[in-house]
């Protein structure tokens, strides 16, 4: 059998040994109110100007978040809203034609000159537009 006496075993709340300035024996009690003694007296690493810190760190990444979205949300209305006729466009599938016809809420793209195949998608499917009246274009 392990005799426990031969063991020797110290625990941080069993006394402040290997502290300087600190006598106790191991396996005497500690008084939390002695210097060193580990009541915890000492200020914790996490006071009221860390957690303001960390409030004002994550208020500024949700602003840059909202306002990324926002300049994200404009370029592509303004996109969605300078379409025309005979412009080239890739939609979000991938799929890439010409306008044939627009309407408030869809387009009709022609993606295949020999056969005459047009399809019709939603507006808000264009992703971007290749080319408008012979310029390059990009999102």
């Amino acid at each position: 059998m392990l005799d426990l006496d031969l063991c020797n075993l110290t625990l941080a709340q069993d006394g402040a040994a290997g502290l300087p300035g600190t006598e106790a024996a191991p396996g005497a009690p500690v008084d939390p109110s002695a210097p060193g003694g580990g009541g915890g007296g000492g200020r914790s690493a996490f006071g009221p100007e860390f957690l303001f810190i960390m409030l004002g760190l994550l208020a500024v990444m949700i602003i840059m978040s909202v306002s990324g979205q926002r300049r994200e949300r404009k370029k592509r209305q303004a996109i969605l809203g300078s379409i025309q006729k005979h412009d080239k466009v890739q939609t979000v599938g991938g799929v890439i034609g010409s306008i044939v016809e627009i309407k408030p809420d869809f387009v009709v793209l022609k993606v295949d000159e020999a056969s005459n195949t047009r399809i019709t998608f939603a507006r808000s499917s264009i992703q971007q537009v290749i080319s408008s009246a012979g310029q390059a274009q990009s999102p």
